[in-house]
């Protein structure tokens, strides 16, 4: 048998790669991996030995033992019979060449040639298992796979894919989606015997010369560790780079009781915190039951592992695991397996022996491959998954609402509060509500108040004609996945302010905050331009510490050919502080790309804005506050020249626009101003056009772009897309809230940015929505076909058994789930439930908007609602279009259903309508109707 001590080498690396490490974890993929460890760890102690055994079968003979006896008796044999010849026969154990013929010799070279091959397969079984470990710890790095192709000479290590061009951008993470779920997680809460505790955490800079290594770590906050409010403990963190100081209060020995300095781990970390945390905890009930043991470990300490890991778990999953490491198996094969410049030193004998070497480590190496990419393959299964839309709601001022409805928003005190917060002043009369564009939310109200509101402004003209945007709470990868069907060449501008690449505007995998950000910011760019229109454009806002990424980024995406402009915006004056060298940072870039080039149209739109500048540039032109400003009558962001009116003569400014507008009043740290956003959007859009951003943070372009006249689409994931979030316990107005204000037209903020200079006088309507994400998916994965395969497995040999499990257990066992798709609970559409954690606040049971979601699947341009209830259950219709086909939807509860009386129930709403298509889910009697069901599976991508 080969080298104990590196088979469970190997062993314990591939417990790592199959996260054992992780078996506390009960979140994501640790929970997936943790309900089928029995069928891993079989797989790593039994069917990788047997497989590496059955590729050696053939070298199998007797036992060492046996041989050498046998090899001595036949000594003893040949010593008496070369007294019998007088000839010498052996020497030195070899037999003379004159002997070799001989039926005794023969037996005696076969028996020594079986030793050695016993001796020689021992050794190459060995290799085997010290080949398989040197090369899968070559690529796994803290729960990912990194794809870094190896050479194995001492001067290059690393090589890129390359394929010709004269330039190539490439980093870590190029083949791989960036996971952005760890925002999400900022905030963990969970409720334990009455009471709810809440890890709170803010991303922290530290100044460079105090820290100790780029590597981020959870630490509690200095002034407020703690805060507990009647049965509410809070307790705070930083996430940042360790500090000298924090070495002494964090201390993390080494094995001969050193203080570390590097490479310590957050794990190790959360002892220190808990003793900490239990330490500012005065009060006795949560200090109890924070300390309340299970299996070894308190409550504190189990939580302090979830939400730890869950921050910084999860940040990749590759496209093609497989085809990756089977591409580079066979590199290491070649290079450091079967070397081919050790062929003329060899025997022929142990040529056979390292041939098998190279393919059984080529064989078993391919079946780690196997395994290990199923459960990649699977989480990218669910990355790539559309997403369900959890809820849906409106917010329409009134002025837009018939005014049977008045009465019945006057009366909802919920709606009243949020007017009198958002600073529309307190409503008492119908005069009240006259007399404002008052934005009204249906989440305030009753279902049946959201769907007789929908029947009746459908009577006004079409719902998304009429609709002027859509706010989406979600990951951005995952809500332009969702709408890439029905805004697909739709949209005619996206701006967006991304997170700068400072390692603080997002959180990611240590040493790889380069990578990371590139990634990021290519995913989304490669789906956003199948957005775009044809004639379309994207403004992308950076600065210096990523604007070089991006440019290259862009031009891998949209084309070098597509370029239009690098803007320069500068946002401060000569007083900004200086910067290091002593030059003061003034100013960021705004990269400008078409989808098409010669479809772009280059002459732009006459404006007639303003762009500010300091009292030395160019102009003496001052507004009512003092500002100075030219007035921009056209640009031609091509030829990098902007026609301006300076005193009423007209001058060319032959440079890059330098846009400078002197601030807004939402106090959010990156936002922009409106004049600024103003300008980009109406340089490249009409009235009407889609405007997108999806980076969207506290929400001006989709201010900017309601006042304008255009739709819009705007998508954020953070807390700031409430109507209210805290900052540092401040109360701070969120995306909704300001979007309210802008419908309202005044308010807390209005009127604010650009409103006073284009007169704006409120009014709109908008739906917003929530997505499922991908944690959500996660933690809705169970095993519903786990006791049909564990039956059907019973007739299988252990080939069709190591098989099924390298290749179908996961995507097989969970068919069924309720975030792949849960058919049974399509039999009452309207209670579709998932359990959602994105939110925060430990698990929800949440009904899912199924109809919303089919008609993003499908395309729909929706038309008309209409509701009712007939034959005991509820109806609810979809009239719309897609690819110009008339199409109707139909759902309703189907248990118990009488398909006649429910075909009349159909018929009666569609007389006269004549749809092109129509679906509807279960069974019907409706002629030439689609089953839903089979087509939300297949455009769910599942």
């Amino acid at each position: 048998m080969a080298n104990n001590e590196i088979i469970e080498k190997l062993k314990t690396h591939l417990r790592e790669l199959f996260q054992f490490d992780s078996s506390d974890l009960d979140f994501g993929i640790y929970r997936i991996m943790n309900y089928k460890r029995k069928e891993i760890e079989t797989f790593i102690e039994q069917d990788l030995i047997k497989a590496v055994q059955k590729e050696f079968e053939r070298y199998k003979a007797l036992n060492q033992k046996e041989l050498l006896e046998k090899i001595d008796e036949k000594k003893k044999e040949i010593l008496k019979l070369e007294k019998e010849l007088g000839e010498k026969i052996l020497k030195n154990g070899e037999i003379e060449e004159k002997f070799k013929d001989k039926p005794f010799a023969k037996e005696y070279l076969e028996l020594k040639k079986q030793l050695e091959e016993i001796e020689l397969t021992e050794n190459i079984q060995t290799q085997v298992f010290n080949d398989l470990y040197n090369f899968f710890s070559r690529y796994y790095e803290d729960g990912d796979f990194i794809s870094k192709k190896r050479y194995s000479g001492k001067h290059y290590k690393y090589a890129i894919p390359y394929s010709g061009e004269e330039v190539k951008l490439h980093w870590a993470n190029y083949d791989q989606y960036y996971v952005k779920t760890g925002e999400i997680f900022k905030n963990y809460e969970f409720d334990q015997k009455g009471h709810r505790f809440i890890f709170r955490t803010s991303i922290v800079d530290v100044p460079v010369g105090n820290v100790k290594g780029d590597r981020r770590y959870f630490v509690l906050q200095e002034d407020k560790p703690v805060q507990i409010e009647n049965k509410t403990c809070t307790i705070n963190f930083e996430y940042r780079p360790l500090t000298d100081n924090d070495l002494k209060k964090y201390p993390v020995e080494t094995k001969d009781g050193k203080v570390k300095e590097t490479g310590i781990k957050q794990d190790k970390l959360n002892p220190i915190l808990k003793d900490k945390i239990l330490s500012a905890i005065k009060s006795i009930e949560p200090k109890t039951i924070l300390s309340e043991t299970q299996d070894n470990k308190t409550l504190l300490e189990k939580h302090l592992l979830k939400f730890t890991r869950k921050i910084t778990s999860d940040f990749f999953i590759h496209k093609d695991l497989k085809g990756f490491l089977e591409r580079e198996l066979d590199y290491f094969i070649k290079t450091e397996v079967f070397d081919i410049e050790t062929l003329d030193t060899e025997k022929e004998k142990y040529l056979a022996k390292h041939l098998t070497r190279t393919k059984v480590v080529r064989n078993i190496g391919r079946k780690i491959i196997e395994f290990l990419s199923q459960i990649e393959n699977f989480q990218k299964y669910l990355w790539e998954k559309k997403k369900f839309v959890l809820k849906t709601n409106y917010v329409i001022t009134i002025d837009r609402i018939p005014e049977d409805f008045h009465k019945e928003i006057l009366e909802n005190k919920q709606q009243l509060k949020e007017w009198e917060e958002l600073g529309f002043g307190q409503i008492k009369t119908k005069k009240d509500i006259n007399a404002k564009k008052l934005p009204v939310d249906t989440k305030y109200f009753s279902e049946d108040f959201k769907e007789r509101l929908l029947e009746q402004i459908g009577e006004n003209g079409n719902i998304d004609d009429l609709l002027d945007g859509v706010l989406i709470k979600s990951e951005n990868w995952q809500a332009l996945n969702l709408l890439l069907e029905k805004y697909k060449e739709r949209v005619q501008t996206i701006y967006i302010d991304p997170p700068f690449n400072t390692g603080r505007d997002f959180l990611y995998k240590d040493n790889y905050r380069d990578s990371s950000w590139i990634t990021l910011m290519f995913n989304r760019a490669e789906i956003a331009k199948k957005i775009l229109i044809d004639k379309g454009s994207i403004y992308i806002h950076l600065n210096e510490e990523c604007n070089y990424f991006l440019r290259e980024i862009m031009n891998e995406i949209f084309g070098n050919h597509n370029f239009i402009n690098e803007l320069i915006w500068e946002y401060r004056t000569g007083g900004a502080p200086a910067k290091k060298g002593g030059y003061a940072h003034k100013h960021d870039t705004i990269l400008l790309f078409s989808k098409n080039i010669d479809k772009f149209d280059a002459g732009f739109n006459k404006l007639k804005e303003r762009i500010y500048y300091e009292k030395s540039f160019f102009t003496t032109q001052q507004d009512e506050e003092g500002r100075y400003y030219a007035e921009v009558i056209l640009r031609d962001v091509i030829g990098g020249e902007v026609l301006v009116k300076m005193d009423d003569v007209l001058v060319k400014i032959s440079c890059k626009p330098v846009l400078n507008v002197s601030k807004e009043c939402f106090h959010f740290d990156t936002q922009k101003p409106e004049g600024l956003v103003e300008i980009l959007l109406a340089s490249c859009s009409n009235p009407g056009d889609y405007v997108l951003d999806y980076f969207l943070g506290i929400g001006t372009t989709v201010a900017v772009a309601h006042k304008l006249g255009r739709k819009w689409i705007g998508i954020e994931m953070g807390d700031f897309f409430k109507e209210f979030y805290y900052d540092k316990g401040e109360k701070k107005t969120g995306v909704l809230g300001r979007m309210k204000e802008v419908l309202n037209g005044k308010g807390n903020h209005e009127p604010c940015g650009i409103s006073k200079e284009i007169n704006w006088q409120g009014g709109g309507f908008f739906k917003y929505q929530y997505l499922e994400q991908y944690e959500d998916t996660l933690h809705n994965i169970d095993f519903p076909e786990e006791q049909r395969a564990q039956r059907m497995l019973k007739f299988f040999d252990d080939n069709a058994k190591t098989e099924y499990l390298m290749k179908y257990l996961l995507k097989f066992e969970t068919e069924g789930s309720p975030s792949i798709l849960d058919i049974k609970q399509f039999e009452n559409p309207f209670e579709y439930k998932l359990k959602i954690i994105s939110s925060g606040k430990g698990e929800e049971s949440v009904k899912v908007d199924l109809v919303e979601t089919f008609n993003y699947l499908i395309g729909l341009k929706i038309n008309k609602y209409r509701f009712l209830k007939e034959n005991g259950r509820k109806y609810v219709f979809v009239l719309g279009e897609r690819n110009n086909r008339r199409t109707v939807i139909v759902w309703r509860p189907t248990k118990d259903i009488n398909l006649a009386k429910d075909k009349e129930t159909i018929d009666s709403v569609l007389n006269g309508y004549k749809p092109d298509e129509i679906f509807v889910n279960g069974d019907s009697f409706v002629k030439g109707a689609k089953v839903l069901e089979s087509e939300f599976k297949a455009l769910m991508g599942v």
